[in-house]
């Protein structure tokens, strides 16, 4: 029969576990609604009482009252569960020594009570009734019944609680949308007041708390959220937050060690907020320094603060700011040169409207460009290896816009400095971070475009993109714009390969083919008519073709089109043939890289084409297939064997020429002995075709074929493919030539025979 403890709220017994309300969704960052508490399961035990540092104060509430009456509320959950022990006792002394105690409870409490908490009436003349054991069972029985309707009472009311609590955190997290962040604190608070062990009321005011600059009291919510939730991950996401907003360096980077403990998942979550702990603590000592020697009377923070004053005077000529920010460039070359420009608030320079008309200029005079140069050279000098000023120089109102417009200006020596400017943040991983904060859609384009130039332009917009392209938001931001600029430059930049920088084009073509790891895009891609008539043209050498750049490009090009032919569709069965005569054409050449690129491309295509297959049988491809088997290569070899297959699949011809260049099939054995799963399969499936041919399975008596086929078709093969085809390959030899049974025979391969017996038949 259910107990009173049993009724009991599970809330409110030891342990003291999260209301069953409460959301386990994992965090959402960088942007933290209050709506979604974090509450994370099931992690090694960290004891959240326990302060993170010296620093934090024991974790107080609003009130003055509430850790006692939470105290209190324990102790009580203590009592009844040691009063209910004693009712079961099967010693009568204890039985009426706790009813005795429980009675002495009563007369203490009177008709008191907390709020929310009912009253409860017991018959006390029934448990004080002298009598026998049997009256004293009927007074336990009284009280436990007595306390059941007493936790029912209290259970309805949590449940009215709980919904008056939810109604709040409703209204407050409307108010934090809304920006009103001191009402949603007002409505947290009363959430509270309602039900105390809500932890997303804790962090959600405690998130309101870090929007008011409120951060000790933001860290004691914290607090309280992982007494209710020792796993809960927003708050420690929260509580590192307000620390780092204190400098509480050390306390920042462990509540973050918590986090990855907690969810180990969120690794990378956890990476980026220890790198702005590390970047926020290097300001700070960075600026303490450079203070310490202004104050000493440092020449270089004087000249500094001379310059920054003299370039802000309005009114000058373009000249005068031009002189100004050259002296400057030259003085803010070390850290501590480039702090002072920080903290002197040099990046506030485009507030002079000279200095900001200049540099927003669309058509420049001479001496705007000066500016503009010397302002590109400033910038550099100032963000080289500063990270704190390479995200100040970018949170300056149209600095990023500005310079995909100075990319796209047409003035070579404004492009040089702008790219070098841009190259300081793509080569890093915190850089590339902070760039792709912006709208960086138009530049994929745009940098594409410089592989028209000859000089060392082409080389750094290559090198940006290169850093750029692996970034998933950056080929997010680059489908926008994809077909309508990209490919039809793409295309262009393919069709003139003879006239534009083709070192720059070569990494161009292996920058989109990165882009092709994004199946939408490669979808794309793979669908242009002109993007292959572009590839074709490319491949036909209409520029020397002997040059390092042409080569670097035919190989960038081949090896997009082996990332394309992953897609199927009509535009590459139209084009099959011509590709596969260019790509035949390519197998006598002298790069080993671009033979095996042609090679992987034939494996592709041909199987969206049998007038394809019948061209490149016709020239000679079987025999040069073989050559490359018994080179070895592991890769060549694997594209070579499935060209073999999907030749000898469709075509007669291609089954009799291996057969000629290959009398007693020696590749295709070797193949089959092979560790590559996928050469094995292929080389059986060779097999399986040529022994349809007369006299091909007489060639191979004597060999090893048998003993090779039985272990691949017995399932030593993890593939099923590989099982299959080495089944067929075995049913069909013992098929043409049943000479080969005796030796299956002294194997015990019968019932494998058996079982490929359906493969042959179906095949």
């Amino acid at each position: 029969m259910p107990t009173a403890w049993d009724a009991f709220p599970r809330q409110r017994r030891r342990g003291f576990e999260p209301s069953p309300g409460g959301s386990r969704c994992p965090l959402s960052v960088p942007s933290l609604s209050p709506l979604s508490p974090l509450c994370p399961l099931s992690v090694p035990s960290l004891s959240p009482l326990s302060p993170l540092s010296p620093r934090c104060p024991p974790a107080m509430l609003r009130d003055e009252d509430t850790e006692a009456d939470f105290q209190r509320f324990l102790r009580r959950v203590d009592d009844v569960a040691n009063l209910l022990q004693g009712l079961k006792s099967p010693d009568s002394a204890v039985q009426e020594k706790t009813i005795a105690e429980t009675e002495k409870r009563l007369r203490e409490q009177g008709g008191s009570r907390e709020e929310g908490e009912s009253r409860t009436t017991l018959n006390r003349t029934l448990i004080n009734t002298p009598g026998p054991a049997r009256a004293e069972e009927a007074g336990a029985d009284g009280l436990l019944a007595a306390l059941e309707r007493d936790a029912k009472e209290r259970a309805q009311q949590r449940r009215r609680n709980e919904q008056l609590a939810d109604t709040l955190k409703e209204q407050g997290n409307e108010a934090f949308r809304g920006g009103d962040f001191a009402l949603a604190v007002q409505r947290y608070s009363e959430g509270l007041q309602k039900l105390r062990d809500k932890q997303e009321l804790y962090t959600n005011r405690a998130q309101a708390y870090l929007k008011l600059h409120e951060y000790e009291k933001a860290i004691n919510d914290c607090e309280w959220a992982l007494k209710c939730n020792k796993n809960c991950l927003k708050a420690y996401f929260l509580m590192g937050k307000a620390h780092l907003a204190l400098q509480h360096f050390t306390e920042a980077r462990q509540c973050y060690e918590r986090m990855l403990q907690v969810d180990p998942q969120k690794e990378k979550l956890v990476k980026g907020c220890v790198s702005e702990a590390r970047l926020e603590e290097k300001r700070v000592r960075d600026e303490e320094r450079a203070e310490r020697e202004a104050q000493a009377g440092n020449v270089s923070a004087l000249s500094i603060q001379e310059l920054l004053q003299r370039i802000s005077s309005p009114d000058q000529e373009l000249l005068y700011y031009t002189g100004g920010i050259r002296l400057l460039a030259e003085v803010v070359k070390n850290c501590t040169g480039q702090t002072f420009f920080r903290t002197n608030k040099g990046f506030s320079i485009l507030r002079n409207e000279t200095v900001r008309g200049a540099f927003c200029a669309e058509s420049k005079s001479p001496a705007e460009v000066e500016l503009c140069i010397s302002l590109l050279l400033l910038w550099r000098a100032a963000c080289a290896g500063n990270e704190e000023n390479q995200r100040l120089l970018l949170a300056q109102p149209g600095v990023c816009a500005q310079l995909a417009e100075l990319l796209s200006s047409g003035t070579a020596h404004i492009q040089r400095e702008t790219l070098a400017l841009i190259s300081l943040y793509s080569e890093s991983e915190n850089g590339r971070r902070l760039l792709l904060r912006q709208d960086l859609s138009r530049w994929l384009q745009i940098l594409m475009a410089f592989v028209k130039s000859t000089d060392a332009r082409a080389d750094s917009a290559m090198n940006i993109l290169s850093d750029l392209i692996g970034e998933e938001r950056f080929q997010t931001q680059c489908r926008a714009m994809f077909s309508t600029g990209v490919l039809p430059l793409f295309t262009q930049l393919l069709v003139s390969a003879g006239q534009v920088n083709q070192a720059a084009l070569a990494r161009g073509v292996a920058v989109l083919g990165g882009l092709c790891a994004d199946v939408g895009l490669r979808a794309q891609l793979a669908r242009s008519r002109e993007c292959w008539q572009g590839c074709l043209q490319l491949l036909d050498g209409c520029c020397d073709a002997s040059s390092p750049g042409y080569q670097q490009c035919v190989f960038a090009v081949l090896g997009l089109m082996v990332n394309l032919l992953l897609e199927s569709n009509a535009t590459i069965q139209d084009f099959a043939v011509p590709i596969s005569g260019r790509c035949l054409a390519l197998l006598s050449h002298q790069d080993g890289r671009i033979v095996t690129r042609a090679t992987g491309v034939l494996s592709r295509v041909l199987a969206a084409s049998p007038s394809a297959v019948e061209e490149v049988v016709e020239g000679g491809v079987v025999k040069k297939m073989l050559k490359f088997l018994k080179a070895g290569g592991h890769l060549t070899s694997s594209y070579a064997i499935r060209t073999l297959s999907i030749c000898t699949k469709s075509s007669r011809r291609a089954q009799e020429e291996l057969l000629r260049w290959d009398k007693r099939f020696r590749v295709l054995l070797k193949l089959l002995q092979s560790g590559d799963e996928l050469c094995v399969g292929n080389a059986a499936f060779c097999l399986s075709q040529c022994l349809l041919l007369p006299g091909a399975a007489s060639s191979l008596l004597g060999s090893s074929v048998v003993p090779l086929l039985l272990r691949r078709a017995g399932g030593d093969a993890q593939g099923p493919s590989v099982q299959q085809n080495s089944a067929i390959a075995l049913g069909r030899l013992c098929v043409a030539e049943p000479r080969h049974i005796q030796q299956l025979r002294k194997l015990n391969g019968f019932a494998i025979l058996n079982s490929s017996m359906k493969y042959v038949h179906s095949s």
